[in-house]
């Protein structure tokens, strides 16, 4: 598939996804949902181990959904592209890699979304992030009310939902809702040297690590326990496993396969 709106960069076993419509900074339709819904269906995450996700241009990130396609839509079809972006964003954070979002400008409505489906975001200095969808009379629709609650707690996500409030990167930091800021011109370097650290470690550990986290969260403790020490176990059942250990042991460094 040719894809008009995401640039698609392969930095060895790192894959840069860059949303790319900056006329409207970014602002997510309906074709682009369809373009990341393919690129993830598609993505081959042996090949790529770490997914790093960005905007194009200075200004945003990802500005929101697009208001003008929104506008006329009537409720079976606000519906439906509430689905979509919420598949295409479950998607992305059901990947059994570690996915970074590198917020370069404002990432508002949909663009927030978007990052809390990524694994780990780092913002730029200049960055907002926000929920304004009440002030459009519309709510979150790709997942927000779920997962912003989630990141920083219900009295925040809902005094941010309910007024629509957009905050700065420093604020974002304070919450919890971005794990890092830095200049604007450290941002990409920064998700890379990210990458590259996870590069370091076992795939296949990684995959359980996030799988465990992922599907734990939602469980009793008990279960989620349960969960973890399957995992755990699984581990044991891998070359990754006896090579990172022998390493260990003889003071080298493994050569992780992924098997």
């Amino acid at each position: 598939m040719e894809y008009h709106f995401l640039k698609i960069e392969q930095r060895g076993a790192i894959t840069v996804m860059m949303v790319s419509a900056p006329k409207s900074l970014n602002a997510l339709n309906s074709t682009i949902l369809k373009e990341m819904s393919h690129f993830v269906e598609y993505l081959d995450t042996v090949a790529t181990r770490v997914l790093i996700v960005t905007g194009d241009g200075e200004k945003a990130f990802v500005a929101g959904a697009d208001i003008s396609e929104m506008a006329h839509l009537g409720e079976a079809e606000g519906r439906e592209f509430g689905v979509l972006g919420a598949h295409v964003f479950r998607a992305i954070e059901q990947l059994p890699i570690p996915v970074i979002a590198a917020v370069n400008g404002f990432a508002l409505g949909g663009g927030c979304e978007l990052a809390m489906a990524c694994d780990i975001r780092l913002a730029s200095s200049k960055a907002k992030f926000g929920q304004p969808e009440v002030g459009l009379g519309i709510i979150p629709g790709f997942s927000g009310t779920v997962r912003l609650p989630r990141l920083v707690g219900q009295g925040v996500a809902k005094e941010l939902i309910y007024t629509g409030r957009v905050i700065r990167a420093d604020e974002a930091l304070r919450i919890g809702l971005v794990n890092a800021v830095c200049e604007p011109d450290e941002l990409l370097p920064k998700a890379m040297a990210m990458a590259e650290a996870m590069l370091c470690n076992a795939p296949l550990a990684i995959k359980a690590a996030k799988q465990s986290i992922n599907q734990g969260f939602d469980l009793d403790v008990e279960a989620a326990i349960a969960l973890e020490n399957d995992l755990f176990g699984h581990c044991f059942a891998t070359q990754d496993q006896k090579d990172g250990m022998a390493a260990f042991l003889q003071k080298t460094k493994a050569d992780f396969k992924g098997q």
